[in-house]
Formats: C-alpha cells, structure tokens, sequence
C-alpha cells in the first residue's frame, strides 16, 4: 500500500522510467513537504537508478548549511519565497550527481501563515544542469496541510517532468 494518490505515483513513475531511459538522475530539495517528494518517486520500483539523493531542508540553518542559502536571502525575503526556492534547488543541484533538481518551501499550515504569506503560499523550483529554470509560486489556500503538501509533490512531480520534456 502506498501513501500517495494516483495520480502522484502515475507522475513519479513516468519521472522514474523516462529519467532511467536516459540515464538521468534527480535530487529534491525539501522544506514544506518533508521529504514526500523523495518518498513519492522511490516508492517506485528500479527508482535507485534516478534518485540521488534529497534533502530535507526545514530550518533556516538547514537550507544555509546543506544547500548555500544565503542568510542575506533569508533575512531579506524569508524562507518562503521565490529566491530562497532558486537558491534551494541551485544548491541541490549543484550539491549532489543530479541532472535535475527541484526544491519547494511554502506554508503546509495549519498555522505560519500571515497577510503576505498565507497558509497554502508554496514556492517551487525545478532546475537542470543546461541551466533551465522553472518557478512556480502556488497558493492552493487553506485546504488543509495534507491537502497543501500533497498538492505540493504533484506540482513538483509535474514540473520535473516538464523540464525533462523541455
């Protein structure tokens, strides 16, 4: 039995077969969603072959530490925004073997929201070694943190696989 949806596991397997079919591999850099985004694409069988590693990222310390967020980054626009997302996924990228990166912080909620950064505000970045760059800025509003995370993995999943597709 899985924890993830299928249409999750649909997109984590396609992610799984074509990355494997070219030989490219995938970190995740992970703040919001804990590590679900890992989750989601090793549930799939023969996914040690694409998944390098990923990075669960949930302080502030963490993200400066394990992935090069500047502190002038965090301090300046917070940890969720579309800056830190661009240097979380740079830093997992340039961080590991991976082909591709993507990276998210957000607010899951149920609590952390404010006016500028409401519960369900999630920041997304996808990124390859060719230097193309995908941000995505998600507010799938209150709807609950399960709901906010899992959202999260499947816009995440979706934006690996564009940028595969690219």
């Amino acid at each position: 039995m899985s924890y993830f949806s299928d249409d999750i596991l649909s997109l984590a397997q396609t992610i799984i077969t074509e990355f494997a079919a070219k030989g490219l591999m995938v970190s995740t850099a992970e703040s919001c969603t804990g590590g679900l985004i890992a989750g989601a694409l090793t549930d799939i069988s023969g996914s040690s072959a694409v998944v390098d590693r990923g990075f669960v990222t949930y302080t502030n310390t963490a993200k400066m530490e394990m992935l090069g967020v500047q502190e002038a980054t965090l301090a300046s626009f917070g940890a969720v925004s579309r800056e830190t997302a661009l240097q979380m996924v740079h830093g997992a990228l340039y961080r590991s073997e991976a082909d591709m990166a993507v990276a998210v912080t957000g607010v899951a909620g149920p609590g952390g929201g404010s006016v500028d950064k409401p519960v369900g505000l999630v920041h997304l970045a996808a990124k390859s070694r060719s230097g193309e760059i995908i941000h995505r800025e998600m507010r799938y509003g209150d709807i609950g943190r399960d709901k906010v995370r899992s959202a999260t993995v499947q816009t995440a999943l979706e934006m690996l696989l564009k940028l595969f597709q690219a």
